[in-house]
């Protein structure tokens, strides 16, 4: 049944579908983590787990990984892992003690908590988390007065956009006006506002982060120039979608190929897979989606599992999609061997009417599960159960 197949795959959290940069942790000191906050206005977000919780591991393993999570999380926090029964994490846990795990913490740079959240998270959902807590700790109304009142000076219009930018509000006008301004563009200070300030691809700030690229990596590192740019072109990725303009979807891979050559590829795929499925052009989303499991990802099991559930999620009813999703989902069971992918492939047998292999399927994702998750254990159950019905 279709509303089974979407109960079960949806509750999978869905993997990495483009090999980039997940979540970077700070490997620092709890103090040396506040001073970062403080130096780089921004919220810590830390992971406090157990090393025996099952769901830790899962985000461990799925969510912090994917990068849409590193991109979004790298650009906005200062990411902590915390083993809360370690004695040297004492300290912490006495200040910020946890009931359940994984507990989410939201930090600000006085140690204040912006926002706290029990319990595993898909990649979506933590960034609706961060999303919630940049909005409660929202600084840009503060620097709004003062530019109303008349302030121009240059720290003021600095630290109003990268406010502007930590709570998803436009901030183009206020770079360009400052920028456009400027007869020296090569200034330190001025080369670390092009690089906050490029946070659309299609835009002149962006423009000008291409032609001092150099310069801009030289003077703050290669990382942040890489986060700036993949999110500018994914914001500028997301107008194409909005407003339907492949024109803009070729602007936005090309200008990804110039910044970035060595992530071009993979960004051009994924993009395309994005922008079809939300055009709903099967035929170009399906030749996308092989074209990347060719060149990125090939027979990897984790990837290849990710694959099939973005697939099945974009169409779950198109028989081509299906086809391949099922050929997919068997080489990342055979290869992988996590419970899961079994009960991916359960799930798609079920869908193409073959009941006696998803039964198969599932049972052998029974057997890998054992009982160390009860949650798991359930649903490989409720699946069996459902094709007795």
């Amino acid at each position: 049944m279709k509303s089974i197949l979407h109960t079960v795959l949806f509750s999978f959290f869905l993997m990495p579908a483009m090999q980039a940069q997940g979540i970077e942790f700070f490997h620092g000191t709890w103090a040396e983590a506040l001073e970062k906050a403080k130096t780089e206005e921004k919220i810590i977000f830390v992971d406090a787990f157990a090393s025996w919780c099952g769901p830790c591991k899962r985000m461990a393993s799925q969510t912090f990984p994917d990068p849409k999570a590193g991109e979004y999380y790298n650009a906005n926090f200062v990411n902590m892992k915390i083993d809360m029964e370690k004695p040297e994490n004492a300290e912490f846990a006495e200040k910020y003690p946890v009931g359940s795990y994984p507990t989410l913490f939201f930090i600000d740079a006085t140690g204040k908590i912006v926002l706290k959240e029990v319990g595993a998270k898909s990649v979506e959902q933590l960034i609706q988390s961060g999303q919630k807590a940049l909005g409660k700790s929202d600084k840009s109304v503060d620097y709004e007065k003062k530019y109303n009142e008349g302030s121009r000076d240059p720290q003021l219009m600095f630290d109003y956009v990268r406010a502007l930018n930590a709570s998803g509000k436009p901030s183009l006008k206020i770079t360009n006006e400052y920028l456009n301004a400027q007869k020296d563009l090569t200034s330190e200070f001025n080369l670390k506002f092009i690089l906050e300030g490029a946070i659309d691809a299609d835009s002149r700030v962006f423009g000008l982060l291409l032609k001092y690229q150099k310069e801009i990596t030289g003077l703050v590192g290669e990382m942040p120039v890489i986060a700036r740019v993949e999110k500018a072109c994914r914001n500028t990725l997301k107008k194409a979608i909005e407003f339907k303009n492949e024109t803009l979807l070729a602007e936005t891979k090309a200008k990804m190929k110039s910044a970035l050559p060595q992530k071009a590829e993979a960004f051009a795929l994924s993009a395309d897979m994005e922008y079809f499925q939300a055009t709903k052009d099967v035929k170009k989303y399906l030749k996308a989606a092989q074209a990347f499991q060719k060149s990125e990802i090939k027979n990897n099991a984790a990837q290849l599992h990710g694959l099939v559930i973005s697939m099945l999620r974009a169409f779950p009813e198109d028989e081509k999609v299906l086809d391949q999703s099922e050929k997919w989902a068997k080489i990342a069971a055979e290869n992988g061997g996590l419970p899961e992918y079994y009960l991916t492939l359960a799930e798609l047998y079920k869908r193409r009417d073959n009941p006696d292999k998803a039964r198969s399927a599932a049972l052998k994702a029974k057997e890998i599960a054992g009982d160390k998750d009860l949650n798991l254990k359930m649903k490989i159950d409720f699946f069996i159960e459902s094709l007795q019905g």
